[in-house]
C-alpha cells in the first residue's frame, strides 16, 4: 500500500485525500493538510514510485487509481479527493473507475488529455546529482541549476532528495520509461456525475477551454475556477487562496 500521511482526526465528514503529481511527495503537501484539517482527517499519500512507496515496474494511471481506492478502502471506504497534476489524472481515474469511492473531486492544474510536453529532461538533471557526493543542499542545489534555472522547481525537486540516506525517493528508471504513459491519458469509455471542481492557475495553459467538452462528457457535474497570479504548482504560489477554494467547495 502508499505510504501515508495522517493530519489531524477522524470525524464524522469524510476525510480527504490528497495525490501530489510528478516528482512530488505527500511532505508537500503538509501546510494544506495541516489547515484543511481542522474539519476532517486529511490523508496525503506518496504515489507508487514517489517518497516512500513502493516502487513498481508500471507506472499507469489505471494502477494509479487502484492505488488510491485501496488507501480509501482502508480508512473511511469514501473520501473527497484532492489530486494535482499527475495525481489529479490519477483522481480522475479512480472517479471514473470506481466512483464508490469518491465523494467529491477537486482536480488541480490538469485536464483529462495528452499532453506534448515530456519532463524527462528534469530526470537528467536530477541523475548528475549523486546524493552519496553530496555535504549539503547547497552542493546538490548548485549542480541542478546548470539544467534547471527556475530557483522555485529547483526547491521543489530537491525535495525528493534524501542526503541522509544518500538516494533519490524517485524511481528514475520507471518513471522515465513510463513517462508517455504520465503525459498521457488513456481511453475512457465512461462518465460520472461526483461533483467536481477543476480549479486552474489562471497563469497556466495545462488547462485550455479547448479540453471543457471533454472534462464535461467525463464529468458533467464539472465547475471551473481560477486562481489570479498563479501558473502550474497554484497551491505552492498561492496557498491560502488554493485553500479557500478548496474549502468552499467541499464545503457546499
Amino acid at each position: 500500500m502508499l505510504n501515508t500521511v495522517l493530519t489531524g482526526t477522524a470525524t464524522d465528514r469524510p476525510p480527504l485525500l490528497i495525490a501530489h503529481g510528478l516528482f512530488g511527495s505527500a511532505r508537500n503537501w503538509g501546510v494544506i493538510a495541516k489547515r484543511l484539517s481542522d474539519t476532517r482527517q486529511v490523508i496525503s499519500v506518496d504515489m507508487r514510485n514517489h517518497g516512500d512507496s513502493p516502487w513498481d515496474d508500471r507506472h499507469r494511471y489505471a494502477d494509479m487509481a487502484q492505488d488510491l481506492a485501496a488507501v480509501i478502502a482502508a480508512h473511511a471506504g469514501r473520501a473527497d479527493v484532492l489530486g494535482h497534476s499527475m495525481g489529479g489524472k490519477a483522481a480522475m481515474m479512480l472517479a471514473l473507475t470506481d466512483a464508490q469511492r469518491v465523494n467529491r473531486l477537486v482536480v488541480a492544474d490538469i485536464a483529462p488529455t495528452a499532453y506534448g510536453h515530456s519532463q524527462s529532461h528534469l530526470i537528467a538533471a536530477m541523475r548528475r546529482v549523486d546524493p552519496a557526493q553530496i555535504e549539503k543542499r547547497s552542493d546538490a542545489e548548485a549542480i541542478l541549476a546548470k539544467d534547471v534555472p527556475e530557483p522555485g522547481v529547483r526547491a521543489f525537486l530537491l525535495q525528493s532528495l534524501d542526503a541522509r540516506a544518500g538516494r533519490w525517493r524517485l524511481n528514475f528508471d520507471v518513471l522515465e520509461a513510463e513517462m508517455p504513459h504520465i503525459v498521457g491519458w488513456p481511453e475512457v469509455d465512461a462518465s460520472t456525475d461526483i461533483p467536481t471542481l477543476f480549479l486552474t492557475g489562471a497563469d497556466s495553459d495545462y488547462v485550455s477551454r479547448a479540453s471543457r467538452p471533454e472534462i464535461k462528457r467525463l464529468f458533467p457535474a464539472a465547475r471551473f475556477a481560477g486562481i489570479p497570479g498563479a501558473g502550474h504548482w497554484l497551491h505552492a504560489e498561492k496557498p491560502r487562496e488554493f485553500e479557500a477554494a478548496v474549502r468552499a467547495f467541499l464545503d457546499a
